[in-house]
C-alpha cells in the first residue's frame, strides 16, 4: 500500500494557455505512481491537442472526451475511467507543488480511512489576486492548518477543490461526483461532512490556485451566490437542524432575507433578530424582526448568522460564546 495507485481526475475546457503548465507539475510530481484520467468537456480551443500530445509521451496520462456536457458530467466518466485506490483532483489550469501528491498520500497512509486528506492553497493572478481572495486564502488555510475545516462549513467552501485527496472506499461512501448538484466542490464537502470524515492537519502549501476573469467559478450561474445558500440551507436542514430547538436567524440583510425565504419554503419557523433600529418591531416576510437581546430568552437556540461584516462577526461570535453557545452546534455563521 506504500507505493499505491493515485487517481487524478481533471476535468477541462478551453484552458490552452495553461494546460502545458498544469500538466508539467502533474509530471514533476515526487510520488510517481500515479494516473491522471483527464477529460475534454467541449473544448472549442488547441486544449485537446495539447494534452493529446503529453498523452502520447507519457502513458499515465489517459485523455478522453465528455460523453455528455458539464463539469460534473465530465467528473463522473473520469472517475469511472480510474483504478487508484486514492482519489484526488485537479483543475487544468491550476499548477501543483512537487510534493502535493507525496505529502496527502502520506498523510491519509498516517491517518488512515475515514479522513480526507487537504493542503494548504497559494491563489495567484498575473495582476494581483483581489483583497476577497487573499482573505478566503488566510481563512481556509488557517483551518487547515488545524485540520478544523468543517468547524465553518457553512461559510464558505472548506476544502479546495482541487486540493484533497481520500481513499476510493471513502469516495465511493460518500456519492463520488454523483451529485448533480452545484456549486460541485461544496457539495462534495457537505457530504464529507455528512459521512463523518476527518480532515488531516496539513501545515504545507500544496496547491497554487490560478484566478482570472473567465475562470468558470466567476462565470458560470451554477456558482451564483444563491446557489451557495440554498445548498448551506438544505444541508442545515438535513445534517443540523433540530426541530426541538428553536431556530433564529441573526441578520435581515440580503442574505438573512434570502435564508428566511429558503426556510420558509421548507415550512421551517424561525425567529428573526438584528441590530437595526429601523428594522426592530417591523415584519418582513410575516415574521416580528426582534432586537438581538431576544436570543437570551430562548433556549436552547440554534442560530444562523447572516452578518456579513466582518467586524461585526467577532462581535457576534463574543457575544453568543458568553452565552455558552457552541459553534457548529448552536450557532453557524453563513457568511
Amino acid at each position: 500500500m506504500s507505493n499505491s495507485l493515485i487517481s487524478i481526475v481533471s476535468p477541462f475546457k478551453n484552458t490552452e494557455k495553461f494546460l502545458s503548465e498544469c500538466l508539467l507539475s502533474i509530471l514533476n510530481q515526487s510520488y510517481t505512481n500515479w494516473e491522471l484520467v483527464i477529460v475534454d468537456d467541449g473544448s472549442t480551443d488547441s486544449s485537446f491537442s495539447i494534452v493529446e500530445q503529453f498523452a502520447n509521451q507519457d502513458k499515465r496520462i489517459k485523455l478522453y472526451r465528455n460523453p455528455n456536457s458539464g463539469i460534473i458530467a465530465a467528473l463522473q466518466f473520469a472517475f469511472s475511467k480510474t483504478s487508484g485506490n486514492f482519489i484526488t483532483r485537479m483543475d487544468s489550469d491550476d499548477i501543483m507543488t512537487p510534493n502535493k501528491l507525496e505529502v496527502l498520500h502520506r498523510n491519509l497512509m498516517e491517518y488512515g480511512k475515514g479522513h480526507v486528506a487537504v493542503g494548504q492553497v497559494k491563489y495567484f493572478r498575473k495582476d494581483g489576486i483581489s483583497d476577497g481572495f487573499a482573505k478566503y486564502e488566510i481563512w481556509l488555510n488557517q483551518l487547515t492548518e488545524t485540520g478544523t475545516n468543517f468547524s465553518e462549513l457553512y461559510k464558505e467552501c472548506v476544502i479546495p477543490s482541487p486540493c484533497w485527496m481520500v481513499y476510493r472506499d471513502d469516495f465511493i461512501a460518500c456519492g463520488g461526483f454523483n451529485s448533480d448538484t452545484y456549486p460541485e466542490d461544496y457539495d462534495l464537502a457537505f457530504r464529507f461532512y455528512k459521512y463523518k470524515l476527518k480532515c488531516i492537519p496539513c501545515h504545507e502549501t500544496l496547491h497554487f490556485w490560478r484566478d482570472y476573469s473567465s475562470r468558470t467559478s466567476r462565470t458560470d450561474a451554477n456558482y451564483a451566490e444563491n446557489n451557495f445558500l440554498e445548498l448551506k440551507v438544505q444541508y442545515f436542514i438535513e445534517l443540523d437542524y433540530q426541530k426541538s430547538r428553536p431556530l433564529v436567524i441573526w441578520g435581515a440583510g440580503k442574505k438573512g432575507k434570502k435564508v428566511a425565504r429558503l426556510l420558509q419554503a421548507q415550512n421551517i419557523t424561525f425567529y428573526w433578530i438584528c441590530d437595526n433600529p429601523k428594522k426592530i418591531g417591523k415584519e418582513i416576510y410575516d415574521v416580528v424582526l426582534e432586537d438581538t437581546n431576544y436570543l437570551k430568552t430562548l433556549k436552547k437556540s440554534q442560530c444562523l448568522v447572516t452578518v456579513s461584516n466582518k467586524l461585526e462577526q467577532i462581535s457576534i461570535k463574543n457575544q453568543l460564546d458568553e452565552m455558552g453557545l457552541k459553534p457548529a452546534s448552536d450557532y453557524f455563521f453563513y457568511c
